[in-house]
């Protein structure tokens, strides 16, 4: 089977590659694509534009988008809305927000194009062993296609979530989970960093990593990145985020649901970029000014 691929990032070369491993030939195409990877990876049929990549595949096509939410993702379907025929099936399996993927599939659907909504998680070692996949959209459409997503993903890594928009929904929500997992950690080694104790930090998650409760994928991470330096002294403690933690608090916002650890975690990522620390410094002004407390100068 051909797969037409739009987006040859980190994700997207991973899952490519997951793909040929599956015997689907992938035909691809990414603006951004470098020569050394057309090099290394001749497998992958490369295209220099996305109609060539439409003419390349047999109806009915199937195109899978992994490309940025939002301007490039409205871009992406827009051109494949002009190109595609009735029949074909476009998966989105970026991190769009499930109301733009709901929006999108309505108008696809009004040129007989079928749209899944997938929200992929395990991140590229996942894209490239295999995946964790949730899938929204039309049911008969979804089973068309099972046949991929069971190849491509973990052994029961993958599902259909319901109708369209409620694959990226599930993944909003995975994402706001993480959020809360990913401050936890953090903040439980910084209480082991301040103890009275000279601590191996790379052991202490070695040993989390395997047996105890909170093993798993993120403390697997850990290991791996305090294997590469192990008090990480080369990194900043800045943390972003792309979206999804945000889109979960307003949807709780929106349910009345009470998140207060999600919602802690994003505005914890807030502060780690506040570079000046204003309030830290207004709050340390009125201690000096009410009880004479001590002041640091710059």
């Amino acid at each position: 089977m051909n797969i037409g691929l739009i987006g040859l990032g980190k994700m997207g070369l991973n899952l490519a590659l997951n793909m040929l491993d599956h015997e689907y030939t992938v035909i691809a195409h990414d603006p951004g694509v470098d020569k050394k990877t057309k090099d290394t990876y001749p497998s992958i049929q490369y295209k220099e534009s996305l109609k060539d990549v439409v003419q390349a595949l047999t109806p009915p096509r199937v195109i899978w988008m992994m490309v940025p939410s939002g301007k490039i993702t409205e871009s992406v379907l827009n051109e494949l809305n002009n190109e595609l025929s009735e029949g074909d099936i476009v998966i989105d399996g970026g991190n769009s927000n499930y109301k733009d993927s709901m929006n999108h599939a309505e108008r696809l659907k009004e040129n007989g194009i079928e749209m899944l909504d997938v929200g992929t998680s395990g991140g590229q070692a996942g894209a490239r062993e295999g995946a964790c996949l949730m899938i929204g959209g039309q049911k008969s459409t979804f089973e068309s296609v099972e046949p991929l997503f069971k190849a491509i993903a973990q052994k029961d890594g993958y599902a259909h979530m319901g109708k369209s928009g409620s694959g990226h929904y599930v993944k909003m929500i995975h994402n706001g989970i993480e959020y809360g997992m990913m401050q936890a950690i953090g903040e439980g080694f910084d209480v082991l960093k301040a103890s009275p104790f000279d601590l191996d930090y790379q052991a202490i998650s070695k040993v989390w990593a395997n047996g105890s409760i909170i093993e798993g994928l993120l403390m697997d991470m850990v290991v791996s990145a305090f294997d590469k330096d192990e008090t990480l002294s080369s990194i900043q403690g800045r943390v972003d985020d792309s979206g999804e933690g945000r889109w979960t608090i307003e949807e709780a916002l929106d349910l009345n649901v009470s998140i207060p650890v999600i919602t802690q975690a994003l505005f914890s990522r807030f502060k780690s970029r506040d570079e000046d620390k204003f309030a830290e410094r207004v709050i340390a002004a009125m201690r000096n000014e009410f009880g004479g407390h001590k002041v640091y100068k710059k």
